[in-house]
């Protein structure tokens, strides 16, 4: 399957016109951003890069893909020729997967024709919108974790395309694994699972259903103990395991109280290494509201594949320069309209640490490259050079980074309260003076 049609109609109609005005094939950048950071948010959490080469890859235009549109008149026969044949051979530059990221951070920096570029807006916006909204809420409850497992466990509540992607972003932001196996296959994501309540529900009794779920998966299986009484349950699967099980999954009720009730009667059975998984309509909330009680794992479902309240992050893809041939000279572009304006001019980023190593500030050059003060990290990588993807990386890879690049924010960072972004975006020319930044609230200096 081809992913041209996952794109608006107006995007065929912007390339149909300027091709016939003759402006088509302008060498044009287009960047995509956020301008700013869900309400509360400290920072946000790049996601997507890999699943967006890869629908790049397949942006191609087939026999029926052309009919479609010329039967619904979005395209006409020159374009339909030109559609056929279409490669992105333009250049792309972005920020790395697990990244961190903030207000005005050119998370994506487009380079090729307006005709080619301009077709990619949706795709992209799409991608990156969706899984960076997952990522960003998936951090916040693996950082409240704390070193904790936390197991996906979402795909019941969101469009079935969507959960797989919703597991890779969630992985990439630190959770351990998943429940969906499409997830596993496609994107080498682990993936967990044992039982439902109904499978208890099956047998004449919960013993007989703990003894199958045992004798087939082991004893190191987690055990479901709410379906009738907590505590019986606890004792039956002690009892089935001679005190070797695994682990016991709450998922009901007062859960700190549940967990130390539930760890007192294992550690008085003596099943001392027996773990206690909760879940139950969990969130960062909650989870930081755990940190205390006796708990070895979370499991987390309708948070984290809704962006635990911000399902978008509204990222937008502008055009912010361009040429008047196919390979002259650059000059900015940029929106002029109230509230919505934008910033012209090609953005390159850095991320400004100390010399304990914490990061400081986003520092963004508008037409250059800003100065390196000697501690700071480059953030743009290139991922396609003349239309070949050649950043490809493995999700292990992506979440790596982001562990890493999060533990260089500061300990405000990972505050689970609302705030301001941790660190401030600051925007230079390129002689090195600071540009008013609309992308945040109030004067920055650096």
């Amino acid at each position: 399957m081809t992913t041209s049609l996952l794109t608006d109609h107006y995007e065929l109609t912007m390339v149909r016109a300027a091709r016939a005005s003759g402006t088509a094939g302008r060498r044009s950048v287009f960047e995509l951003f956020p301008r700013r950071l869900p309400e509360g948010r400290r920072y946000g959490v790049v996601a997507g890069v890999g699943r967006a080469l890869k629908a790049l890859e397949d942006f191609r235009f087939d026999q029926d893909d052309i009919r479609f549109l010329l039967d619904k008149n979005v395209i006409d026969d020159g374009l339909a020729d030109w559609l056929a044949d279409y490669r992105f051979t333009g250049n792309i530059w972005g920020y790395p997967e697990g990244e961190i990221y903030f207000p005005g951070s050119p998370l994506l920096v487009v380079e090729g024709s307006f005709e080619e570029a301009v077709l990619l807006e949706t795709l992209f916006l799409s991608i990156y919108n969706h899984d960076s909204a997952i990522a960003s809420a998936a951090s916040r409850m693996s950082a409240m974790a704390d070193g904790r497992p936390i197991i996906e466990m979402g795909s019941r509540r969101t469009q079935e395309m969507s959960a797989v992607a919703a597991a890779r972003a969630a992985y990439i932001a630190g959770f351990s694994s998943t429940s969906n196996l499409e997830a596993g296959r496609t994107w080498g994501i682990p993936t967990s699972g044992t039982a439902a309540h109904s499978f208890t529900l099956l047998h004449d009794t919960e013993e007989e259903a703990f003894a199958a779920q045992i004798k087939v998966l082991g004893e190191d299986t987690t055990l479901l103990t709410d379906t009738y009484d907590v505590e019986q349950a606890v004792r039956a699967g002690v009892r089935l395991t001679g005190g070797r099980l695994g682990a016991v999954r709450l998922d009901s009720g007062d859960l700190a109280i549940a967990a130390r009730e539930v760890r007192d009667l294992l550690d008085d059975l003596g099943a001392e290494q027996t773990r206690i998984i909760v879940t139950s309509d969990l969130d960062e909330w909650q989870i930081a509201a755990l940190r205390g009680a006796p708990v070895d794992g979370f499991g987390v479902g309708t948070s984290v594949v809704t962006g635990s309240g911000h399902p978008t992050c509204g990222f937008v893809y502008k055009l912010v320069a361009r040429a008047d041939s196919a390979d002259g000279p650059l000059a900015p572009v940029a929106k002029k309209s109230l509230n919505k304006n934008t910033v012209g001019g090609r953005k390159y980023a850095l991320r400004r640490v100390d010399e304990q190593g914490v990061a400081r500030a986003e520092i963004i050059g508008i037409e250059a490259q800003p100065k390196d003060d000697g501690n700071d990290r480059e953030l743009l990588v290139q991922l396609v050079r003349d239309g070949e993807v050649i950043a490809h990386e493995s999700a292990d890879a992506a979440r790596e980074r982001h562990l890493r690049v999060r533990s260089e924010l500061p300990r405000s960072a990972l505050r689970v309260s609302k705030g301001e972004p941790a660190i401030p975006t600051i925007m230079l020319d390129d002689d090195g003076d600071l540009v008013n930044n609309p992308y945040v609230k109030g004067p920055v200096t650096i």
